[in-house]
């Protein structure tokens, strides 16, 4: 399949939901961060993901050190991170566009290991949303320091290489893959909260998590997750990377209107301008192959 085919009506359906979720999430892990620790957090995602599911899917017949890697990567590598920096060190509107990095590390990754092609109108769709990146990130005033975009760069690149290896996988019953590769973040990001936060830090965070923050973690396991991710992987799995993965750049949007909304974060001129190039590359990229004269 070339990486111009066009997407089904219901697959480009299902990937603005899943964008949806994504985006409007970012507020949901503010709101979760406010009384758990960041990595506890993250623990607490992936094992409500894994449990009770797991006692009802058959594991993927997939090697163990697939699986093992893609739950590294998603758990201790994106979410792990992207909660570090998210509790004091970036905005919730700014981390939801960052992390949209991973569009251009998974196209690059693409190209590399599985031979994907871009097409000229692609390059310049990219070229149109990186413009917009770059000029909300040169006007962060103080919404995120240094540490925090490198720490949300860096989880832009750990899920990047999880699409990868999903892709790898083929097709599966992504809802179980998402299960049984949910198993392999508990562990490590269990350990590195209890080494890193301690366990007074997490009595405390969960003494004081309330309804609020527990529909959080739910979310966090169950939309995003298990519906969120395992819905992406099933896409990645039908269609080349550079068809589907666009479609995230669609995330900020989502993130920053959400912010706006729920928390009050500021949308100042140049981030809607910012906003319209990202739009701009992302309506180059899905409607230029439905062109007029296209045969």
């Amino acid at each position: 399949m070339s990486a111009s085919a066009r997407l089904p009506l219901n697959h480009f359906l299902l990937a603005l939901a899943v964008v949806a979720i994504w985006g409007s999430n970012f507020v949901v892990i503010r709101l979760g961060l406010n009384a758990l620790p960041p990595l506890l957090f993250a623990t607490l995602r992936f094992a409500f993901a894994v449990l009770p599911a797991i006692f009802f899917l058959k594991k993927p017949e997939l090697p163990w050190r697939s699986l093992a890697l893609y739950g590294l990567l998603i758990g201790v590598g994106q979410f792990g991170l992207l909660f570090l920096a998210m509790r004091s060190n970036i905005s919730p509107g700014l981390a939801s566009l960052v992390v949209q990095m991973q569009v251009f590390f998974t196209l690059m990754l693409a190209m590399r290991v599985s031979h994907e092609k871009l097409q000229a109108y692609q390059w310049l769709a990219l070229l149109l949303a990186a413009g917009g990146i770059v000029l909300i990130a040169r006007h962060a005033d103080g919404s995120a320091t240094p540490l925090g975009l490198a720490m949300v760069l860096a989880a832009a690149f750990s899920w990047a290489c999880a699409n990868m290896v999903v892709k790898r996988a083929g097709r599966v019953n992504m809802l179980s893959y998402m299960v049984w590769t949910s198993v392999f973040a508990v562990p490590p990001l269990l350990a590195l909260s209890l080494i890193f936060e301690g366990p007074t830090l997490i009595a405390e965070g969960l003494a004081r998590a309330d309804a609020v923050t527990w529909a959080a973690v739910l979310w966090q396991a169950v939309g995003n997750t298990l519906f969120g991710f395992g819905v992406w992987g099933w896409l990645l799995a039908r269609h080349p990377a550079a068809t589907i993965v666009p479609m995230a750049l669609l995330v900020p949007v989502f993130g920053m209107s959400t912010a706006a909304w729920a928390l009050g974060e500021a949308l100042p001129a140049w981030k809607l301008l910012a906003t319209g190039l990202v739009l701009g590359g992302l309506a180059l990229n899905l409607l230029w192959p439905l062109r007029p004269w296209r045969r």
